[in-house]
């Protein structure tokens, strides 16, 4: 609110106004003006006689003032943070919007050579802004798919394109010739299998203390109690044998997992799939219509691409990634196209 009297003495504009007695030094405004004002609804007035009306500001018409080059008004992420994704170097994201903000504008492209975890591309797409992120690894591009899934609901197939992952089995296979263990974190990425060793910002990885075990997805198995459970997953790109299989039977049993999944590269073998099936079924009577699952299921690469994935048990799943808080995008003036 602003105080409508004047701050110097004004003979000339001392007058009543609408029952209220003029300031000591008059008003700011003429009486034309006044009338103006009331007509823009721009005056509050008290239903207190002795109080003045005063004039409605807002915060559009405010100047403000330039930021200082020290920002201390941005918390960095803590562990009790609710955007906090795990991500080593993760940034918040009010810092890159104020930073996007106050250097581009509507519908400017955005490019951000070392992604990671995608806080400046989320901070573009909710700004309106056009993008390019890079990321070394396929886990940090997994990871920033999961977040612009989940923060914005951005559907991949209809509003940006991932250049550089595989779309074929040969493209698959050059990968896993580069690095294996790049392969293997794409693989994983497939059905959103939290990968187990390693760490997201590292160019190579590592078994995970599972022993051979790969990835994992947690999934409730009582809606009940929430009680979780767990499939373990097993990535293989070169040749593959039944011992594979029992070896993942073994690390259920150990594990004390309800299920299993076996991704391979190459076609699997006909004692492979004996193997699979003699493992038997999860009972999944807590789940609708009951339904039993194949305790150890197989795909290949081929199958996955072609969308055939693993039947799993996750309609009351847990986030096997921790998931970027819901945000809004602000509003623009025209729709932005991505890529």
């Amino acid at each position: 609110m602003g105080d409508m009297a004047s701050p110097n003495p004004r003979p000339n504009l001392i007058y009543e106004w609408k029952g209220y007695a003029p300031p000591e030094k008059g008003w700011r405004y003429s009486k034309e003006t006044m009338q103006q004002l009331d007509q823009e609804e721009r005056i509050w007035y008290s239903s207190d006689p002795k109080k003045r009306p005063r004039l409605k500001r807002y915060l559009g018409e405010v100047k403000g003032r330039i930021h200082d080059d020290i920002w201390t008004d941005i918390a960095p992420i803590n562990s009790q943070a609710k955007e906090l994704l795990g991500y080593p170097t993760q940034k918040p994201l009010a810092l890159l919007e104020r930073i996007i903000a106050a250097s581009t504008n509507l519908g400017d492209v955005v490019l951000d050579p070392f992604a990671g975890c995608g806080t400046t591309i989320a901070a573009a797409q909710k700004l309106g802004r056009r993008w390019i992120g890079i990321d070394i690894t396929h886990l940090g591009i997994a990871l920033l798919k999961y977040r612009l899934q989940d923060m914005l609901a951005l559907d991949e197939k209809k509003l940006y394109q991932v250049i550089g992952e595989p779309e074929d089995t040969a493209s698959a296979r050059q990968l896993a010739l580069n690095n294996r263990y790049q392969f293997q974190w794409w693989a994983l990425s497939l059905i959103k299998a939290k990968p187990l060793g390693g760490t997201e910002d590292s160019k190579t990885g590592k078994k995970g203390s599972d022993k051979g075990i790969d990835g994992v997805i947690s999934f409730i198995a009582d809606p009940a109690n929430g009680k979780a459970d767990r499939v373990l997953i097993q990535v293989k790109s070169g040749k593959v044998k039944s011992g594979d299989i029992r070896d993942l039977k073994g690390a259920l049993e150990r594990e004390n997992a309800a299920m299993g999944v076996f991704i391979t590269l190459e076609e699997p073998s006909r004692d492979m799939i004996t193997e699979a099936v003699t493992a038997g079924y999860y009972e999944g009577e807590k789940f609708v219509g009951g339904k039993r699952y194949p305790r150890i299921q197989i795909r290949t690469i081929e199958q996955m691409l072609a969308g055939d994935m693993p039947e799993l048990p996750l309609t009351s799943g847990v986030s096997n990634f921790k998931r970027a808080e819901k945000v809004t995008a602000e509003p623009t003036d025209k729709q932005t196209p991505l890529f």
